[in-house]
Formats: structure tokens, C-alpha cells, sequence
């Protein structure tokens, strides 16, 4: 990758960046959803273990891909936070 001439060309990677995440966020939700169908209860959809479990494989990817792990694990906890409310409201 070359480096950014300007702020503008550096807004314009990260406007690129963030088109990418909406694309991927949106399939995850969809595997959320699918998820939903297999669970009983609000306490299977929060599944605390499981959340625990991907925010440390998030902040291991992360110090193996060069990202702050503290900067990882803060989008996950927020990431896993918001698709439970999601599949919370989908499962009521």
C-alpha cells in the first residue's frame, strides 16, 4: 500500500474501509439472525462464555495483525453488545 499524499486521500481509504465493514457487518447479522432460530431463551442468545471466547480470539488476531488488542477488544465488546440486543429484540 502506498502511503496517503493528503487527509482527503486518507478519508477517501477509510470512507473505502468503512464500505468494506458494512458489507461484512451486514453478513454477520444475517448469521445472527440465522442463529436466533437456535435458541431457547435470552440467556442462550447473550451466551456470556461464547462472547468472552470471541473477544479473546479478536484481540489474539489483533497483536498477530499489528492492532492494539485494548482497541480490539473495545469494538468486539461493543460489536457482540449491539448484535445481542438485535438478536434479543428479534427473539421476543
Amino acid at each position: 500500500m502506498t502511503e496517503p499524499t493528503s487527509l482527503a486521500d486518507v478519508r477517501g481509504r477509510i470512507d473505502a474501509l468503512d464500505e468494506q465493514l458494512t458489507e461484512l457487518l451486514t453478513r454477520r447479522q444475517q448469521l445472527v439472525r440465522a442463529a436466533a432460530a437456535f435458541k431457547n431463551d435470552g440467556q442462550a442468545v447473550r451466551a456470556p462464555d461464547r462472547a468472552n471466547a470471541v473477544i479473546a480470539a479478536a484481540r489474539e488476531r489483533a497483536v498477530a495483525a499489528g492492532l492494539a488488542p485494548q482497541v480490539a477488544e473495545e469494538i468486539w465488546r461493543a460489536m457482540i453488545g449491539a448484535f445481542t440486543a438485535y438478536e434479543l429484540d428479534r427473539h421476543r
